[in-house]
């Protein structure tokens, strides 16, 4: 494979795959975007027109049924396709990105696993927000010990969304493994993992706040890690006011960063990867760091945000599949996170603190 563009099959072009994916391979020195999988003739019309040189599938079968002409899949597409789809690509010979979540039980990301491994695949999972400006410079600032020992991280994806846009993101079986528990908190309880190592106790409360809602849509999580950390993470589509995207406190000072990371707006607005500027944040919307005031009123000093940086992601997984460099996120860290996600469905579900 050396030398040449390693060619990509995506599967979904829905939000995940026309928004994230497909911008982000495309623009990946290394990768070519090779066919696009949907049978929905508008997303069709829209591929083709994004990308005129690409070839088009109706479904997966398809797909696999050329897998020698194929270097990686990518796997865009609704949640409770994620796990037969990997295991079909794996199965045909092919490495494989999942989109978040990989599975709806660790168990299964587990297995998932042990098949690449059997097979000598990469199977790597798309946790965007690992290159999200505020978590790249959150990493520094405690690689750094700008806090001291970190005592507690408040982590909170919100959103204001009172009307529920339906769709399967939204519903409620079980089988479709929606709401926001696996879905943003997808993300923010493997940022804590990143940052702070496993959890030994979950506990959570998962509440459908809007009328007509039907999985949950307003979620707490609080994580006890083994190295005595605490987490609390929140996530929402009902949070009529926004709180801070992180605050993190420790014994010398803490870090408090209000908005989110721009890459995903930029990407819904047609912006690509490869434009100069990818990732900056204005300067007014950067964090601070301080200990005893407010930085609501001034307290603390501002902190220059790292730019946010997805195209790492699929530079590192081209990076892997061609000099056998690390994984960027593997099967089984999304297994832990799954771990976690798993308790607090129970937690929640049952009122009580779960242990690992």
């Amino acid at each position: 494979m050396t030398g040449t563009p390693l060619r990509v099959g995506l599967v979904g072009y829905g939000l995940a795959g026309s928004v994230f994916h497909a911008p982000l391979i495309a623009t990946t020195q290394g990768l070519t975007l090779d066919t696009v999988v949907t049978s929905n003739p508008q997303r069709q019309e829209q591929a083709r027109a994004e990308f005129p040189d690409i070839r088009l599938a109706a479904g997966p079968d398809e797909l696999f049924a050329r897998a020698g002409e194929l270097d990686l899949v990518v796997l865009a597409s609704p949640n409770k396709t994620h796990v037969p789809l990997a295991t079909a690509a794996l199965k045909a010979g092919l490495p494989v990105v999942v989109d978040k979540p990989i599975a709806g039980t660790a168990a299964e990301a587990r297995d998932l696993a042990a098949l690449a491994d059997e097979r000598g695949l990469l199977l790597s999972v798309f946790q965007n927000r690992r290159w999200d400006n505020d978590f790249l410079t959150l990493r520094r600032l405690i690689a750094e010990g700008e806090l001291g020992d970190v005592w507690r991280f408040e982590s909170r994806f919100e959103r204001w969304r009172p009307q529920p846009k339906g769709g399967w993101r939204e519903s409620g079986d079980p089988a479709e493994i929606g709401g926001l528990l696996y879905d943003l908190g997808s993300h923010v309880v493997d940022q804590a993992l990143v940052l702070f190592g496993p959890a030994t106790q979950v506990y959570a409360e998962a509440v459908v706040r809007r009328a007509g809602a039907e999985a949950d849509d307003d979620t707490f999580i609080a994580l006890t890690h083994a190295n005595g950390v605490r987490s609390h993470l929140h996530v929402s589509a009902a949070a009529a006011q926004l709180g801070p995207r992180f605050r993190v406190l420790g014994s010398q000072a803490g870090y408090v960063k209000y908005g989110l990371d721009p890459q995903e707006a930029a990407l819904r607005e047609g912006t690509r990867p490869d434009t100069e500027g990818w990732g900056a944040e204005d300067e007014a919307l950067w964090g601070r760091i301080g200990s005893g005031e407010s930085p609501l009123t001034g307290g603390g000093r501002p902190v220059p945000t790292l730019p946010g940086d997805y195209p790492a992601y699929y530079a590192a997984v081209t990076a892997a599949l061609r000099d056998g460099a690390p994984n960027p996120v593997t099967a089984r860290e999304a297994a832990d996170a799954l771990d976690v996600l798993e308790a607090a469905r129970r937690s929640a579900r049952d009122g009580v603190a779960v242990r690992l």
